[in-house]
């Protein structure tokens, strides 16, 4: 038995499912559909920094998925300032603003067509992000026509929580009308595959950025590729297992 079979058939011992019924992906999007993350954490540094803040472009990585909100004001209880909602607004909206500024982002090399396989495959495809960066959110339906519906996109303006609290993923169970062994999430985000676990749902990480893999593996990622491509390039093998793999 390869090593996704069995990863498989743990998951569904350990949820008390017999085989999955796989309807959709959850997809993550900074990291996952684009290649967004190093100007993401050369924004939050740059602006963190401006307003006295202590913050890396590598913590960023450790903060990925989390809520633009979340981050600032974990990083202000960390160093005993106290930011009130609206000064955090401010410093989102300025960490927005010089993310717009930065090179425009590429598209993950793979991801066009591993979303292009899971809709061959009969699968829909939701997004579940943390992030309410309008210059991506709006380039979606051009970078991957006909993948993605607004109203089952789950982006930080819907939830109160972000990752790693499991509200982002079940809300997407929610309004994708779905059961956990009905989905699947590609995450690359530590923060994510904890949200995404703790949803009780199976997770592929893709490990797109400078974090070790073990990092991945211990916030509870079921599979790991070393990036989109590769995922893409072993997905016909993943989504046999996905469908054939039973404790009967």
């Amino acid at each position: 038995m390869n090593t996704t079979n069995q990863a498989i058939k743990k998951y569904i011992k350990e949820n008390g499912y017999k085989k999955f019924t796989l309807k959709a992906v959850l997809f993550d999007m900074d990291g996952v559909l684009y290649d967004s993350m190093p100007n993401h954490a050369q924004s939050w540094a740059k602006i963190m920094r401006l307003h006295g803040f202590d913050m890396t472009k590598e913590e960023a990585y450790m903060h990925e998925g989390r809520t633009g909100d979340d981050t600032i004001d974990i990083i202000s209880k960390r160093e005993d300032k106290n930011v009130c909602a609206d000064e955090r607004k401010r410093i989102y909206q300025e960490k927005t603003e010089a993310f717009s500024l930065c090179p425009v982002v590429s598209p993950m090399k793979g991801s066009a067509e591993l979303l292009h396989k899971v809709a061959e495959n009969g699968l829909f495809a939701m997004l579940v992000t943390g992030s309410g960066q309008p210059s991506l959110l709006d380039r979606l339906n051009n970078d991957f026509p006909g993948i993605f519906i607004r109203e089952k996109m789950i982006t930080a303006f819907d939830v109160t929580k972000g990752k790693p609290d499991p509200e982002p993923y079940l809300t997407a169970l929610k309004k994708g009308r779905l059961t956990p062994d009905e989905a699947i999430v590609v995450e690359n985000a530590p923060l994510g595959v904890e949200a995404a676990r703790a949803a009780g749902l199976f997770v592929i990480a893709v490990n797109t950025g400078p974090l070790p893999d073990s990092v991945l593996i211990d916030a509870g990622a079921n599979i790991l590729f070393p990036s989109v491509e590769a995922l893409y390039n072993k997905w016909d093998n993943i989504f046999e297992s996905l469908n054939t793999t039973s404790l009967s």
